[in-house]
């Protein structure tokens, strides 16, 4: 081979090669990018429309992980909702009120049937899940009649409420009287915000905050190392009147729950007189409170705990909120008063 020839050849294989090595570099530089965009730890949000309500979930995680821990926690949710809500036919309550019983019910249904016991036991029977014949009574228009024939109706269906007519066991859920009707509106809510999050931990998710409808729960704090902030909606604000309600609070926390119920969002009547929240012992709406807050270890127990105290009463509740332990409340009464618990300071930012 000649030597013009020869260095052109090898000039030519130097060119290639200084191509290639310019490729390979311009091409792990992308991946290397692309693995450092999945790694970057960042706030990733959802919300989807469930259980009746807005369900949001927030985490600070790497994007792959992050968006496949929340779609999963919201099939964990969606399970939750399929076996409590009474509005689907098929689910596990629907046919405890269709038939009276429910043979071999799923863990997750008799883990919310007791622990609504547990709540209707401790609250004097002001939280009761069989409180459904009455919503429906009211919804129905009763607000319409006099009060002679509400009272009349009001004494009829009264006789088939009560959670203590309930019977369970491992196998079996049965009510003892035909024509009840349950409802886990003000439990199951809370219980499928701590299953999502137990989802959560599961993809080593450190830092979350999921809020369905109000009842929310914030894992460990935000990057930065500050709590999760909450601040109260004062209920007088809704109808744009003065208020006479002292300035709410914001609660700071971490690994905690919030939940707060009141009858000022949704009525029955025109008037707004009557609530949603009924008082299972008279069959008439509450009104003792306009607004309970309770911060708790588990979200199931801050929702099912604001209901019943909600019920109780500012006196009676907050009783029971200084009778359990890792509980706090913010109650306001019918009369505008602010009491606060006697640890709640310690969430106040």
């Amino acid at each position: 081979m000649k030597k013009g020839v020869l260095v052109q050849f090898f000039y030519g294989k130097m060119k290639t090669l200084a191509i290639l090595s310019v490729f390979f570099m311009i091409l792990f530089l992308l991946l290397s990018f692309s693995s450092c965009k999945f790694n970057i730890i960042r706030p990733i949000e959802k919300t989807r429309d469930m259980m009746g309500t807005y369900v949001s979930i927030t985490v600070f995680s790497n994007e792959y992980t992050g968006n496949k821990a929340i779609n999963t926690a919201f099939d964990r949710i969606k399970e939750i909702e399929d076996i409590a809500s009474i509005f689907n036919e098929n689910s596990e309550a629907s046919f405890l009120n269709r038939n009276g019983y429910l043979d071999d019910p799923s863990p997750e249904f008799l883990n919310l049937i007791n622990s609504s016991l547990y709540y209707y036991n401790i609250s004097g029977g002001c939280f009761d899940i069989t409180v459904q014949p009455l919503l429906d009574l009211w919804s129905g228009g009763l607000w319409k009649e006099s009060e002679e024939v509400q009272a009349e109706r009001i004494e009829e269906v009264l006789a088939v409420v009560g959670s203590d007519k309930i019977v369970v066991s491992d196998n079996r859920i049965e009510f003892k009287v035909d024509g009840m009707a349950i409802t886990l509106g003000g439990i199951a809510k809370g219980y499928a915000v701590d299953e999502a999050m137990e989802v959560l931990k599961e993809f080593g998710i450190k830092q979350a905050l999921i809020n369905a409808g109000g009842d929310l729960y914030a894992m460990g704090t935000k990057p930065d190392g500050t709590s999760w902030t909450v601040e109260l909606e004062n209920p007088d604000d809704l109808d744009n009147v003065d208020t006479d309600i002292e300035p709410l609070p914001t609660f700071a926390f971490a690994d905690k729950a919030v939940a707060t119920s009141g009858n000022y969002y949704r009525y029955y009547d025109p008037e707004k007189e009557v609530g949603h929240i009924m008082d299972p012992r008279t069959g008439y709406t509450t009104n003792i409170c306009i607004s309970v807050t309770i911060i708790a270890d588990t979200c199931m127990e801050a929702d099912a705990l604001a209901t019943s105290v909600f019920v109780m009463g500012p006196d009676d509740g907050m009783n029971l909120v200084e009778s359990l332990e890792d509980v706090e409340a913010l109650i306001i009464d019918s009369g505008r008063k602010v009491t606060k618990s006697s640890g709640l300071l310690e969430y106040i930012k």
